[in-house]
């Protein structure tokens, strides 16, 4: 089964406020630029993805994610993150192409395309399914099947409100590298000892990030 990623981006004047303590107001932009370009250049890399579209209102990022072969949707719906995602959604399904379709989160700058490709061949088995994040409370991916509704419910307790909403938990090893969302100084490390993309390591090489 081929997918279409649907990918959301804030603008980056406020995306990733929780790393205050680790990078300046100049520097968070930035580094929110290089973990979507890193994480969308990993996507389009995977064998089970035929596409991505990113949501977003920025207009550098919208440039700087074009360029890597996304698709670009302003966040037209204006009402938050899983009003965005169902919007992009239903873009990339009304071309008639999209067929199964998936939200990523846009801050995974470890991604690897191998463990992606695991986690779409497992989710193509269900309806819907979504993988948790490494602190198993979030959400990094959610799927849903060509005949099926996204029905993204991202946010606080994103793990326990899709398992209610009927998507199936996907429990799979050895796939760290689609958990690892980056919210903070600590996320932020532990996708560094992953292996972050080209990007995600040039912007933070920049700050100072102590060793444990």
């Amino acid at each position: 089964m081929q997918w279409t990623l649907v990918v959301p981006l804030k603008p980056l004047a406020r995306a990733k406020s929780r790393l205050s303590d680790t990078a300046g107001d100049g520097l968070r932009p930035g580094l929110a630029l290089a973990f979507a370009q890193d994480t969308v250049a990993a996507a389009l890399a995977c064998r089970a993805v035929k596409g991505v579209v990113v949501v977003t209102d920025d207009a550098l990022a919208g440039r700087e994610l074009a360029a890597l072969g996304a698709a670009v949707v302003a966040d037209e719906p204006g009402g938050g993150l899983n009003a965005a995602l169902a919007h992009a959604a239903a873009v990339a399904r009304a071309s008639g192409r999209a067929g199964a379709v998936a939200a990523l989160n846009a801050d995974l700058p470890a991604l690897r395309p191998r463990e992606l490709a695991r986690v779409l061949e497992a989710a193509a088995e269900f309806p819907r399914a979504f993988l948790p994040d490494a602190a198993a409370i979030g959400t990094t991916l959610l799927t849903a099947a060509a005949d099926r509704e996204l029905l993204p419910s991202f946010g606080t307790d994103s793990r326990a409100r899709h398992r209610a909403s009927g998507a199936v938990e996907l429990r799979l090893d050895g796939v760290d590298s689609v958990r690892q969302d980056v919210d903070t100084g600590e996320d932020l490390r532990v996708a560094l000892a992953l292996g972050v993309g080209p990007r995600t390591a040039a912007a933070a090489a920049r700050l100072l990030i102590p060793e444990q």
